[in-house]
């Protein structure tokens, strides 16, 4: 039978051991990051900008847009037709009704 206070202590400087050698290559690298802090900025702000110009220019395209057939149907001669059209159905409709 194997001894139990042997095994436990080869556990535990195995466990401790792993863990020292990932607690190490994690403050290296946390370390060797820090100069990459000032580049990261960089790139948030320079995508930053690049969302704003592009949503910018979505929302002008979408207002003209929408400027553009508010104004199409205002004044376009078909539309007005369709409207006096539509209304003279409607009057002549309820007239007809009305009568019976």
């Amino acid at each position: 039978m194997p001894d139990l206070s042997n095994l436990t202590a080869y556990l535990e400087n195995s466990l401790t051991g792993a863990l020292e050698s990932f607690l190490n290559d994690w403050q290296q690298n946390a370390t060797a990051s820090e100069g990459h802090k000032d580049n990261v900025r960089n790139i948030v702000c320079y995508l930053a900008v690049m969302l704003g110009m592009f949503a910018f220019i979505i929302v002008a395209m979408l207002v003209s847009t929408v400027k553009s057939k508010r104004q199409e149907h205002s004044n376009d001669p078909y539309h007005q037709y369709i409207k006096e059209g539509w209304t003279a159905e409607q009057s002549h409709i309820i007239s007809n009704l009305a009568a019976k």
